[in-house]
């Protein structure tokens, strides 16, 4: 028998859970009290001093002999010393609250003249307390805090000469050169500007950060999703931290736990800053085009908290596109023994093709990206209710009426706009009015969309324009969907292809509409007569993309024609959180090699099928904690999020619905997770395993996904073709590891190429219950269950080679006997990234 717990016993144990909780919560002082006495007479001693080993710490007793010291920069012992007295030493308990009594010996010996001298590498012990100090310096050891944070975020075209203005593409817009700014290094012409105005707080326990936008101002871009990204939330780097993740690639900090393995330091200088005595670093990186930066840093001399820092990314680092990265960060003493950021800059200089200045008359043009941040009216450990926190989201709108008027920006940003910033809003949205600016801004979104906006409609995808494989021969097609000038709530799509050698023509119709943008909920309906390649991955071309045709290492004779209806409604609960709930009919005919044969009765031969008919209802789950998004009118591109990506997918079929003929239960769960691991680079791990329920076809079991092009593919087997391996059950791991050129930036002559390097391991385990799929459907030569094991491939590869290729060579190492297959591959990838 089982006894619950009385209400009253539950109100004591949460109580005392409560009581606990805000006990650790604020046990982040040491607090030491206690008296000093002569250990001959018992007299009181006044004027010791009593201070923290290896620390500025310390106090000096009053005329009774007390002595009171609080700090969040406690060691683990103390030292007290009195002319005349023997040096006394105790242990201490960091983070409590406790009493140590002292009691001084008076001295029996004369002291020696004692000479002191000092060798090594004087910025070593300073850089030794600023990191045994770090955890205290670092805000997130506080309780809680709040302040307001402003933000400013302008991008700029570098590079602007005479002949560059004189261009005939910008004559109809040549009086936005009259705002070119000539001052300091490269000439430069604003093009974009947004500021940002929010509170921002944290709390400890449990850890939970929140940000909340009163105020946005964009120029130049009109995207919601902006102005929660220019917030402080996405920018901020914390400089504690021993990586810093930028360009999404682990920069060491200066003052990392192991940051003497990487960079080397020189003291300068040491001065008044403000009102702290503080000692001025220099660092710089070890190794040519290692990760990290090259600077200097002022240290205060009694808590060892950064008071500013200065930092640029080293010259020859691993890094492409960037020819400039520049930080300033400002730290105040808020409180007494409370340090937090108060300032930031940062500014970038990109360039898709390196300026060397070989050409001064035509330098190759870029873009700055600047960043001004600064952070007033700080709160320290004061919690908001825990109300206030509840909720996943971390940035929140909340945008004041008023910020929609420039009196409200005059009144409330941390600092006066420049003359020249005044005018970039101007500019920009005069800019927007003149015809020919909007064409060429609809050129370079058709370049990065595939889609080219010409009025109310979208048309595209280009890529998809022609293409051609063994079924259809030359395939063309034309399709478009309505923009957001047409509605940014509803969009209808279409498109229509047609093939020479077979000679039918495919369709497909949908539509999609919010039911609520607050909450998103998109409800979705779609029919189409296409061909599909069943068993590709969900990352592979699209088969009339122009790219997988050209991309074949076989010719593409499994191809299933599908007719299609589909209904979905999505709802996302909060951010990072979502389920799609799905209804689809699908008929499935078989083209090229693939036929659907039945058993017949016995001794007879098998029965063709000229389709299969299925109908499903789904609900599809997906929970990405704390992700961030950049959005669209309907579609958004995740930036990711540091915690895992669950995803789980349930699904059954509905027998003698519009014909169906099976009944079945599929269960999909995936994990994504990508760990960020500092100097050895970054790995991304994709877990997934399934299973079906149910006497079905080959058609509608788990195909593993295999990829029958040159192009490789990071969610498929590379070496497995297409209808190769089929399960009812299974389970797969892709672990792939990027190395971002840990080995070959040691190699004097390989890392002036910039190379990084790459492995991966993939596994799927499965198997089939032969007797129940063949009674339904025959397995055609060339399919087989995982009856002997996993498959696995494993591939090593070099990437960033000419900064945009990725070339890996892929080993089968299971089930070689195969036939069609190789025991090695070499697979080419196009990969841009920084």
């Amino acid at each position: 028998m089982i006894h619950r717990p009385s209400r009253s016993v539950l109100r004591i144990l949460l109580g005392g859970v409560a009581a606990a909780s805000m006990l650790m919560a604020s046990a982040q002082t040491t607090r030491i009290t206690g008296t000093v006495t002569d250990a001959a007479t018992g007299e009181p001693l006044p004027f010791v001093n009593v201070g923290f080993m290896d620390s500025r710490v310390s106090a000096v007793t009053d005329f009774d002999g007390r002595y009171s010291m609080e700090t969040y920069y406690a060691t683990d012992s103390i030292r007290a010393v009195s002319v005349g007295y023997e040096p006394f030493m105790a242990k201490v308990r960091r983070d409590q609250a406790q009493q140590i009594d002292i009691r001084l010996k008076p001295a029996t010996q004369q002291l020696a003249e004692v000479v002191v001298t000092y060798k090594g590498n004087p910025a070593f012990p300073i850089l030794r307390r600023l990191v045994a100090n770090k955890p205290v310096n670092n805000r997130e050891k506080l309780e809680a805090y709040q302040y307001e944070a402003y933000n400013k975020v302008e991008f700029d075209l570098n590079n602007i000469t005479e002949d560059f203005e004189k261009k005939k593409i910008f004559k109809d817009f040549a009086f936005i050169f009259d705002n070119v700014d000539t001052t300091g290094g490269k000439p430069f012409l604003p093009i974009f500007m947004t500021e940002t105005l929010s509170e921002v707080y944290y709390r400890q326990k449990p850890r939970t950060r929140r940000e909340v936008i009163h105020g946005t101002k964009v120029s130049g871009l009109e995207n919601p999703s902006i102005a929660s990204f220019m917030g402080d939330m996405y920018q901020n780097v914390n400089i504690y931290d021993n990586y810093l993740v930028i360009f999404g690639k682990n920069f060491i900090s200066p003052i990392a736990d192991g940051g003497r393995t990487f960079y080397d330091y020189y003291l300068l200088d040491s001065n008044w800053v403000g009102n702290n005595w503080c000692y001025r670093i220099s660092f710089k990186p070890k190794r040519v085009q290692e990760l990290a930066f090259t600077g200097e840093m002022w240290v205060n001399d009694t808590s060892y908290a950064v008071k500013s820092i200065e930092a640029t990314i080293a010259p020859g680092a691993n890094l492409n596109f960037v020819q400039a990265f520049q930080v300033k960060q400002e730290y105040g003493q808020v409180q007494p023994e409370v340090w937090m950021l108060t300032r930031d800059e940062l500014l970038v200089d990109l360039n898709v093709i390196k300026d060397r200045g070989k050409d001064p008359k035509h330098p190759v043009q870029g873009f700055y990206g600047r960043r001004k941040a600064s952070y007033r009216d700080f709160t320290i450990n004061k919690p908001m209710p825990d109300a206030f926190y509840a909720g996943a989201d971390e940035v929140v709108m909340d945008i004041d009426p008023l910020s929609l008027g420039a009196a409200y920006w005059d009144e409330n940003r941390h600092e006066n706009l420049s003359k020249q910033e005044v005018t970039i809003y101007h500019m920009v949205d005069t800019m927007k009015t003149i015809p020919r600016f909007r064409t060429y801004v609809d050129i370079v979104t058709a370049i990065t969309t595939g889609y080219y906006t010409k009025g109310k409609i979208d048309l595209g995808p280009y890529f998809t324009t022609y293409s051609f494989n063994p079924v259809e021969g030359n395939r063309f097609r034309i399709g478009g969907r309505t923009s957001s000038a047409f509605s940014t709530r509803h969009e209808l799509n279409a498109y229509g292809a047609y093939g020479t050698r077979d000679g039918r023509f495919k369709f497909g119709v949908g539509g999609k509409m919010f039911v609520s943008k607050r909450s998103r909920q998109i409800l979705e309906v779609g029919y189409k007569q296409d061909l599909e390649q069943l068993g590709e991955s969900v990352n592979a071309f699209r088969q009339d993309n122009i790219l997988s045709s050209v991309f074949r290492r076989t010719p593409n004779t499994k191809l299933t024609l599908v007719e299609e209806s589909r209904a979905s409604y999505q709802r996302e609960w909060f951010t990072g959180f979502d389920n799609t709930l799905l209804l689809r009919y699908r008929t499935l005919f078989p083209l090229g090699d693939l036929e659907y044969l039945r058993p017949g009765p016995a001794g007879e031969p098998a029965v063709k099928i000229n389709a299969l008919q299925t109908a499903e209802v789904a609900l599809n789950t997906r929970f990405a904690y704390k992700e961030k998004y950049v959005s669209g009118d309907f579609t958004r591109m995740s930036l990711g999020t540091k915690y895992p990506t669950v995803e789980l997918h349930l699904a059954t079929g509905l027998p003698k619905m519009a014909r169906s003929e099976y009944g079945y239960s599929k269960v999909v769960a995936h994990v994504y997770q990508r760990l960020q691991l500092g100097a050895f680079g970054w790995m991304r791990i994709n877990a997934e395993a399934g299973r079906i329920w149910g006497d079905l076809p080959y058609p509608l079991l788990i195909l593993h996904s295999g990829n029958e092009t040159f192009y490789y593919d990071d969610l498929a087997f590379n070496t497995m073709n297409y209808f190769e391996f089929i399960s009812d059950r299974y389970a797969q791991l892709f672990v792939e590891h990027h190395f971002e050129g840990l080995f070959f930036n040691r190699i004097p002559l390989v890392r002036r190429l910039k190379w990084r390097e790459v492995v991966v391991g993939k596994a799927v385990a499965g198997d089939l219950d032969l007797a129940r799929t063949q009674k339904e459907m025959l397995l055609l030569p060339g399919m087989y269950r995982l009856d002997n094991g996993p498959f696995v491939e494993v591939s090593a590869g070099v990437e960033n080679i000419l900064k945009i290729l990725r070339v890996d060579g892929v080993w089968r190492l299971r089930y070689n006997d195969h036939a069609g297959t190789n025991l090695f591959a070499l697979r080419l990838k196009l990969a841009v990234n920084f």
